[in-house]
């Protein structure tokens, strides 16, 4: 069989993140900052060793600025609808999740305005194009790093500068980078960063959370819940510190035990490293898909821009019977349809069909991807 779902989740997982969760279980098991005894300090040293994973990886300089969530899609809907408010304007691309346009499309009939940049149709996005729809009431500006359907990479670095210039917050949906490709808060000038624990980072489904950057006041930022935190007690009124302020109710700490695991293991092979192993593959993939008659690739079919997620068609024949026949016939395990993300879909030209998408991950080989040509192949040329 080969996995080629990552971008909706990584799988397998490395060796050390499902050990992690099974010795907290078996060996802690206690809630964080609920009371003195020893496992629940030691439940607590395991959220922290996990945010100073976390701070590491993206380059934070204080793992206290790091805020848990059960995904990132929680840890968007808290900045943009915590942050934003009726009057305030907002800037994104077409290129986003809907975990970005769902709130902001319901942020907008709540008064708040928003502009669509629209990117080139292979998902390119040009830095001048935010700076011109910026206006005096812009507040923030809010963009995947990477593509989830293409993956193309968006110009955070040249973004940040633009951002910073006129007084805007950036908002950066890190889901699809956060593991995969460098990540420096503060030298991309990302105010806000959002990431999920799943993916490319190597822990449990679960896990995530949104980092506040050294410019970032979270009192700028109404909390999506509120409610028990182990701090503060005797208040009735949410603590405003960090992370305290968005972090209500009992962690996943099984998860996040998992999280620092894996993590710890993409620190120890390196990003860089990590990076390029899958940047190979996905060239290797790009010159297979596009060798073959009948097969569409769909955005820069560069490796250098974009992360290892490549979306294609086969000519007559509807995504979903292509990741079908995939599964059935090549044990080629893969994603079919928008994946939650219509508006790149209409950048790119596939709406409504969507496209076939193959997720790589730092576990897979050259040889699995050679195979999963071969499989492309025999279902483009009507074999079985």
């Amino acid at each position: 069989m080969i996995y080629l779902d990552n971008a909706a989740t990584s799988w397998p997982k490395p060796p050390g993140v499902a050990e992690a969760m099974v010795a907290f279980l078996e060996q802690v098991g206690a809630n964080p900052g609920r009371a003195a005894h020893r496992l629940a300090i030691e439940s607590g040293r395991i959220v922290y060793g996990a945010r100073e994973a976390v701070a590491e990886v993206f380059h934070s300089a204080n793992p206290l600025r790091v805020t848990f969530a059960a995904n990132v899609t929680e840890a968007l809907n808290t900045a943009l609808r915590g942050f934003l408010h009726p009057g305030d304007h907002v800037v994104t691309s077409s290129m986003e999740h809907n975990s970005v346009m769902r709130p902001l499309r319901a942020l907008e009939r709540q008064g708040v305005a928003l502009t669509v940049v629209r990117c080139s149709p292979e998902g390119v996005l040009d830095p001048g194009d935010i700076a011109s729809a910026l206006r005096p009431n812009t507040a923030m500006i809010v963009l995947n790093h990477a593509s989830n359907v293409v993956g193309t990479l968006l110009p955070v670095l040249e973004v940040g500068r633009i951002a910073r210039a006129h007084d805007a917050l950036l908002l950066v949906d890190a889901a699809q980078t956060g593991g995969a490709y460098p990540v420096d808060m503060e030298a991309d000038g990302i105010d806000l960063l959002a990431f999920t624990g799943h993916k490319s980072l190597y822990g449990p489904m679960g896990t995530g959370g949104l980092i506040f950057g050294s410019r970032m006041d979270p009192a700028r930022i109404e909390p999506l819940k509120r409610g028990g935190t182990g701090s503060r007690s005797e208040l009735e009124e949410q603590p405003g510190f960090l992370p305290d302020r968005f972090e209500s109710g009992t962690l996943n700490v099984v998860g996040l035990a998992g999280l620092e695991a894996g993590i710890r293991w993409v620190l120890a092979q390196g990003v860089e490293a990590i990076r390029q192993h899958e940047q190979a593959l996905t060239q290797q993939l790009i010159d297979g898909l596009l060798s073959i008659q009948r097969v569409a690739v769909y955005g820069t079919r560069d490796s250098r821009q974009q992360v290892a997620c490549v979306s294609f068609d086969v000519d007559g024949l509807d995504p979903s019977d292509v990741a079908r026949r995939l599964d059935d016939e090549h044990d080629v395990l893969c994603r079919s349809g928008l994946h939650c993300a219509p508006a790149a879909h209409r950048t790119i030209g596939t709406f409504p069909r969507g496209s076939v998408r193959f997720g790589l991950g730092a576990m897979n080989t050259s040889e699995q991807i050679t195979r999963a040509i071969h499989a492309v192949t025999q279902i483009a040329r009507g074999c079985r």
